[in-house]
């Protein structure tokens, strides 16, 4: 089939070739009845099956009855400066379709004749080294016409069967998208994406990997570990994208990488659901996935957390919120009676001001006659408690001179006229004035102008200021 130099050579070596491939396709099927059995299709380059002695060679030549001359011409073609990414994998069944239809023939053939015999075969047809969706494309229209063959031909129904691809190719992985609209499962080829990714040849790694692990320029043999910052990163990507597409598609891990165990840990980590390996590794490949598995879950848990735990942290801390909320409470009581105690000692106008409103407010309900004598001796309290007697005594005559020589002022005329209808009582106009006065300093907190004032009426009545002060005595007399 691989010297074959026309299609009928090739197709007749096609025909000899086909029993001996459904055999062994039947036998590992049966083997492993009610399992899924992964079979790839024809991937190395054609020249790795070319012999090299000469013994070898001459028996081949005679079988196709060709000379050793043509023989060697035609091996000579099929050699490559660089086989591992030339001629192989999926290339070799779009080049020669022939050789598709041959092996998943097999397959059906094999997979119909255990269902009739009454067994649970289960295979999944992979095609290997894809890059592009158009050549699964091309592929999986070969795996339906044979497919439909296949029914016909056994009269069954249907072949239980997956079709998928390895995701090989750094250009695969980042379109895992597109090719899970045809593909049905993934297997990480991780072998040859270690190799393209890293641009290190497998082969030929022997004369410089050694000095790089020796001089820490790469940590560990990225053939032997999974690199997770790119390797593992492509494979991340086209696990999230190929289920963007397909939501059910299966994954899977195929090569060295699957019997190391921080390998298979990673790929775990990723929802993968099976391992291909060598032999010798598969014991090697288990334990590490239960492994990583019950490390998984136990992350899981401590995660979530011991209901238990957490309850008894709830108990321990609800009383600590509730402890700082009764201590808050009485701190603000008492700032706020510190303050009020403060308010009635101190001299601060601004606290002199919010008392004077305080004590307006609370006795306007009052009888008209006694809350204007509450209020005009709280306004001397006040005055007293900030400069001396005498002192204050001028100021209120002061403002009471201004105000009759100025009545035009529209907040004096305001105000005035508030005090009035509160101070409804017969009382003289001379005490009620005195009180809209009052109010009124209170509330324009400028002392520049109230000096002024006082400045210019240095010469103040006598007699005015004997019946401002004279109130003065009953008022210390209450406070006592």
């Amino acid at each position: 089939m691989i010297i074959s130099n026309t299609k009928e050579e090739r197709q007749k070596a096609i025909d000899e070739l086909y029993s001996f491939v459904k055999k062994d396709i039947k036998g590992t099927l049966e083997a492993m009845d009610g399992f899924p059995v992964t079979i790839r299709t024809l991937d190395p380059p054609l020249h790795e099956f070319v012999p090299n002695k000469k013994e070898a060679r001459e028996e081949l030549a005679k079988s196709l009855n060709i000379s050793m001359d043509e023989f060697c011409k035609r091996a000579d073609l099929l050699h490559e400066n660089n086989p591992m990414m030339g001629h192989r994998g999926v290339r070799l069944g779009i080049t020669y379709p022939e050789v598709t239809e041959m092996q998943v023939r097999a397959i059906f053939d094999a997979a119909a004749e255990l269902l009739k015999a009454g067994k649970k075969p289960f295979p999944e047809i992979m095609i290997p080294v894809t890059c592009v969706e158009t050549e699964l494309a091309h592929q999986y229209a070969i795996v339906n016409k044979v497919y439909s063959e296949a029914l016909k031909k056994h009269n069954l129904k249907a072949i239980p069967h997956l079709t998928g691809t390895m995701i090989e190719i750094p250009r695969a992985a980042l379109n895992a998208d597109k090719m899970a609209q045809y593909a049905q499962f993934f297997s990480f080829g991780t072998n040859d994406l270690t190799q393209m990714t890293f641009g290190f040849s497998r082969d030929d790694i022997g004369g410089f990997l050694p000095d790089y692990l020796t001089q820490k320029i790469l940590p560990v043999d990225p053939f032997q570990v999974i690199d997770r910052n790119s390797v593992g990163e492509l494979m991340k990507i086209a696990c999230e994208r190929g289920r963007q597409t397909r939501k059910d598609i299966k994954l899977g891990i195929c090569g060295e990488h699957g019997g190391e165990p921080n390998s298979v840990e990673f790929c775990h980590s990723l929802g993968m659901a099976y391992v291909s390996c060598s032999p010798f590794r598969v014991p090697i490949a288990r334990l590490a996935a239960a492994q990583a598995a019950i490390k998984t879950e136990k992350a899981a848990k401590e995660k979530k957390g011991n209901p238990i735990k957490n309850a008894n942290k709830m108990e321990k801390a609800t009383p600590k919120k509730k402890v700082v909320a009764k201590k808050a409470a009485p701190k603000k009581a008492t700032a706020k009676k510190a303050t009020a105690v403060k308010a009635k000692a101190t001299t601060k106008k601004a606290t002199a001001k919010k008392v004077v409103k305080k004590v307006v407010a609370k006795k306007a309900a009052a009888p008209k006659k006694a809350a204007a004598k509450k209020v005009v001796a709280k306004k001397v309290v006040a005055k007293k408690a900030a400069a001396p007697k005498k002192a204050a005594a001028k100021k209120v005559v002061a403002k009471k001179v201004v105000k009759k020589a100025a009545p035009k002022k529209a907040a004096a005329k305001k105000v005035v006229a508030k005090k009035v209808v509160k101070k409804a009582a017969p009382k003289k106009a001379a005490a009620k004035k005195v009180v809209a006065k009052k109010v009124v300093k209170k509330a324009a907190p400028k002392k520049a102008a109230a000096k002024k004032v006082v400045a210019k009426k240095v010469a103040p009545k006598k007699k005015a200021v004997k019946k401002v002060v004279a109130p003065a005595a009953p008022v210390a007399a209450n406070r006592k």
